[in-house]
């Protein structure tokens, strides 16, 4: 099909098929916009000339320690510029890049070291320590390449080889290895690991490139965006968001911790534009102090996904100067891929509290996606009603090879043609979905499905709620129960009583939290509230 009666000679060949490759934005930008910024930290400034100049030396340099093509090269960094470079320098080397968790434990690192086979680990001076007990458990550990951070309090402590030692010896006219095959290996990221080992996704060129395209025109970008580097680079390469910006020639502003003080600095003084992040940071700006604010005179364009937003918290964030769109993705799929698009013709005249509970959604497919829909038990459509419940399948070019060492769980996951989430959700006549729950956050109580979403959504309209996650805990005559484990804000009061009162005026009966419990609450690295050892808690009641 589509084929020419007569294709003699139409073949592939140098000139008119060159592999897709998120590596070749940036030798692009380098000699379109060389004296544009293209990346800042504190004190430094580094235009795209001097960004790819530093990337050519890393690379360079670590093709002379014996990096090769096939091989994985791990990173413990934060949001740092050394974490950015690593994004094009492994990559550009032919290796496999492994970024990974600043927050995990020593055995998880340890296992991640020896599943991926990294090869070498570029560490920032903080968690120098947490790699060094990593690799004293292993019997092939990776080298250590240690990357000091002086502006943060973090010198080299001398103990290995520094980053820009090793940056200056490497030449910078190195020549990129690029893909022969866009479907080659660019990026092996693991997963949350909460319910066992984590498992090895593994992202391809291919992907990464469309992943970047797609992202571009869901956010309705222009040229030279000024974006804030909030999600982890080891989040799922950061949505793809740094291999994206020297597409259009955005500058990328660094930012080690992510304080509410820090959110405004960049936003007011380095004029960014754009950041993503998990709804625990759009909590963080609007519930910043008088002193952590920072006035500043532009809308800036906001993505957040995890835990869906409660309607509150994007209520008050909008009315701070910031434009939310909520996204939607897991680490197989390279970060983002549904937009909830706003469609002003329909939904621009509707009440407010009627366009926030629109704006909740995650919405429809990205550009890079072929498919993502509803679909029950049987791999059928689900009824698009906005009630019948089924879960979210993805089919598309922003979805991972599949699972290293893994092809079982590989399977299983692409069973049908088609991704299984494991999200639970609804569909709207639309096509719109809003998801209902994780599967396994689903409370069932004496029969009936409750949504801890829809809980935690009521909870977070009460003043004094900073977070909240609602969880089951086992009784003895509904089986299962809900349990509300509420953050407050700082100097703010609220008691069990006043909660379940709240939430009870705005939920049936049986979806009314039976304890509430106040804690600050566990959370990932990225901002996503720890469920499991929520659960483990309430079962302890």
């Amino acid at each position: 099909m589509g084929w020419l009666s007569d294709e003699t000679g139409l073949d592939k060949c140098a000139a008119n098929f060159v592999p897709l490759t998120p590596l070749s934005h940036l030798r692009r930008a380098a000699q379109v916009y060389p004296d544009h910024e293209a990346l800042v930290y504190g004190s430094i400034r580094r235009t795209y000339r001097e960004y790819y100049n530093r990337i050519s030396r890393i690379a360079s340099a670590l093709t002379t320690l014996g990096v090769q093509s096939g091989d994985v090269v791990a990173t413990l960094l934060p949001n740092i510029p050394a974490q950015a470079e690593a994004h094009f320098a492994i990559p550009a080397t032919g290796a496999v890049l492994n970024t990974i968790n600043i927050r995990l434990d020593i055995d998880t690192v340890a296992y991640i070291f020896d599943h991926g086979a990294a090869k070498f680990v570029l560490v920032d001076t903080q968690f120098l320590a947490l790699a060094e007990a990593a690799i004293a458990k292993m019997g092939t550990p990776p080298m250590i390449i240690e990357v000091a951070d002086p502006q943060a309090g973090h010198p080299a402590t001398g103990n290995h080889t520094e980053y820009e030692d090793l940056l200056a010896s490497g030449d910078a006219s190195y020549e990129w290895i690029m893909p022969r095959d866009e479907w080659e290996s660019i990026a092996l990221n693991y997963t949350s690991g909460t319910t066992g080992r984590p498992k090895g996704v593994v992202y391809h060129h291919r992907g990464a490139y469309l992943q970047t395209m797609g992202i571009v025109v869901s956010w309705q970008m222009v040229l030279h965006p000024r974006y804030l580097a909030i999600v982890p680079l080891f989040h799922c390469n950061g949505w793809c968001h740094t291999w994206m910006m020297p597409l259009i020639g955005g500058t990328v502003v660094c930012i080690r911790d992510i304080t509410a003080k820090a959110i405004y600095q960049a936003v007011s003084v380095e004029k960014v534009s754009h950041f993503g992040g998990a709804p625990i940071v759009l909590n963080m700006i609007v519930n910043a102090s008088k002193e952590d604010r920072l006035p500043f005179d532009h809308r800036v364009s906001l993505l957040t996904a995890g835990a869906p937003p409660a309607p509150a918290t994007l209520t008050k964030i909008e009315a701070c100067g910031f434009d939310v769109m909520h996204v939607y993705g897991l680490t197989e799929t390279y970060g983002h891929v549904t937009e909830c698009y706003w469609n002003e013709a329909a939904w621009g005249t509707l009440p407010e509290d009627d366009q926030i509970a629109i704006k909740a959604r995650q919405g429809v497919a990205s550009p890079m996606m072929d498919d993502v829909t509803v679909m029950d038990s049987t791999m059928n459509q689900i009824p698009m009603d906005g009630k019948t419940q089924g879960e979210i399948m993805l089919r598309g070019n922003a979805l991972m090879k599949g699972y290293l060492k893994n092809p079982d769980a590989t399977a299983e996951a692409f069973a049908g043609g088609y991704f299984h989430s494991g999200d639970i959700a609804v569909q709207h006549p639309d096509t719109y979905f809003q998801i209902a729950d994780r599967a396994k956050d689903i409370i069932i109580s004496g029969g009936e499905n409750i949504s801890s979403v829809e809980v935690e959504g009521a909870i977070m309209h009460h003043d004094a709620v900073s977070l909240c996650a609602v969880v089951a805990k086992p009784d003895d005559k509904w089986g299962e129960v809900p349990c509300a484990f509420v953050e407050l804000k700082p100097g703010a009061t609220a008691d069990e009583a006043e909660i379940i009162k709240f939430v009870r005026a705005r939920l049936a009966g049986f979806k009314t939290p039976k304890q509430v419990v106040f804690i600050e609450l566990p959370k990932t690295a990225t901002g996503k509230i720890q469920k499991f050892e929520l659960r483990v808690m309430a079962k302890g009641l």
